[in-house]
C-alpha cells in the first residue's frame, strides 16, 4: 500500500476518533447538566416536602398546593396540542403537496417567522385581541352547549379563560410542529409516491398510504416538542389567564387553575423562606412531567423505527 494512502487513512481514522470523542463528550455533558438540574431541584424542594402542612402557602400541604397547578398545566398544554397538531399536519401537507412552489415558500417563511415571535407578544395579543373576541363565542357555547362540563359557565365577561390560554399556546406551538412535520414530509421517498400514483391511487390516497406513514414518527416527535413548549410556557399564560385556584375543567368561566410555570413567575419575586422551596418543589414536578413526556415520545418513536424509505 502506498505511503500516501496509508497516511490518508490514518488521518481519516484520527478525525473519526476526534469526532466520536466530541460527540460522546457532548452527550455526557447533557446528561451531567440534566442530573445537576434534577439534583438542585430535589435539594431545594426537600424542605418543602418535609415541612408541616401549616407552613406551606395555603396551609393545606404541598400536595394540595401543587395539584391544581399541575392540573392546569396539563389541561392547557393538552388542549393546545389537540388544537395545534392536526392543524400543523394539514398546513405541512398543503405546503409540501398542494400549494404552488412560490406560495409554499412564502408560507414556509411565514410559519418559521411565527416561531421567532417572543412569548410576551403572544400574551399581549391574547389579552388585548383574542380574549375580548371570545366573549361572545363563550356566551354562545354556554347557552347552547352548557350541558357539557367544558362549557358549563357562567362565561367570563373578560374572556381571560382557560380556552383563550389554550388557543394562545396552540398558536405558539404551531410553527414548531409544522416545521418539523414539513421537513419529514419532504423526505418521503419520491419512488413511493410515484408507485402509489402509478397503481391508480388518487392524490389523497397516495398521501394517506405513503406520506403520512413515513412521517408518523416525525408527527409524534414534533407533537411532543410542542407539548414540552406548552408545558413550560410562562408569560403568555400569566398574562392571559385569570386565576382563581382550584381544579376545574370549565373552559369558559372565571374559575381557572393556574399553571406551574406561570405561578412560579408571578409568586417567586415576593416569596421568602419555605414559600421559595414550595415553588421549587412545583418546578421539580414540572421537570418530572416534561421528562416523562419526552421519554414516552422516544418509546413511541423507537417502536416505529423499522419503517424507513429504504423498505
Amino acid at each position: 500500500m502506498p505511503v500516501s494512502e496509508r497516511t490518508s487513512r490514518s488521518r481519516v481514522r484520527a478525525g473519526d476518533r476526534v469526532f466520536a470523542g466530541l460527540s460522546t463528550g457532548a452527550g455526557a455533558l447533557i446528561l451531567a447538566v440534566l442530573a445537576g438540574v434534577a439534583t438542585f431541584l430535589l435539594v431545594e424542594a426537600w424542605p418543602a416536602v418535609v415541612a408541616p402542612s401549616a407552613d406551606i402557602p395555603g396551609g393545606q400541604g404541598i400536595t394540595v398546593y401543587i395539584w391544581p397547578l399541575l392540573f392546569g398545566t396539563v389541561l392547557s398544554a393538552v388542549l393546545a396540542l389537540l388544537i395545534a397538531a392536526p392543524l400543523a399536519v394539514a398546513i405541512a401537507l398543503f405546503i409540501t403537496h398542494y400549494a404552488p412552489r412560490r406560495l409554499a415558500q412564502g408560507l414556509g417563511y411565514l410559519i418559521d417567522l411565527l416561531a421567532a415571535v417572543p412569548s410576551i407578544v403572544y400574551g399581549l395579543w391574547g389579552l388585548a385581541v383574542l380574549a375580548p373576541a371570545t366573549v361572545e363565542a363563550s356566551t354562545w357555547l354556554y347557552q347552547n352547549l352548557g350541558w357539557i362540563p367544558l362549557f358549563a359557565g357562567p362565561p367570563s365577561s373578560t374572556g381571560r379563560t382557560m380556552l383563550v390560554a389554550a388557543l394562545v399556546l396552540a398558536v405558539m406551538v404551531l410553527p414548531i410542529i409544522t416545521a418539523v412535520v414539513r421537513e419529514a414530509f419532504l423526505q418521503t421517498p419520491r419512488l413511493h409516491e410515484e408507485a402509489a400514483l402509478a397503481l391508480g391511487a388518487t392524490h389523497w390516497e397516495m398521501i394517506r398510504m405513503t406520506v403520512l406513514p413515513f412521517g408518523r414518527s416525525a408527527i409524534i416527535g414534533a407533537s411532543m416538542l410542542g407539548l414540552g413548549r406548552a408545558l413550560g410556557e410562562t408569560m403568555a399564560v400569566a398574562m392571559v389567564l385569570s386565576v382563581s385556584g382550584g381544579v376545574s375543567i370549565n373552559l369558559i368561566s372565571r374559575s381557572n387553575p393556574s399553571t406551574i410555570a406561570a405561578n412560579i413567575a408571578l409568586d417567586f419575586p415576593e416569596s421568602t423562606g419555605i414559600a421559595v422551596n414550595t415553588l421549587i418543589a412545583s418546578g421539580l414536578v414540572l421537570f418530572a412531567v416534561t421528562l416523562a413526556v419526552n421519554m414516552l415520545a422516544r418509546v413511541v418513536i423507537n417502536r416505529r423505527r423499522d419503517f424507513s424509505g429504504a423498505n
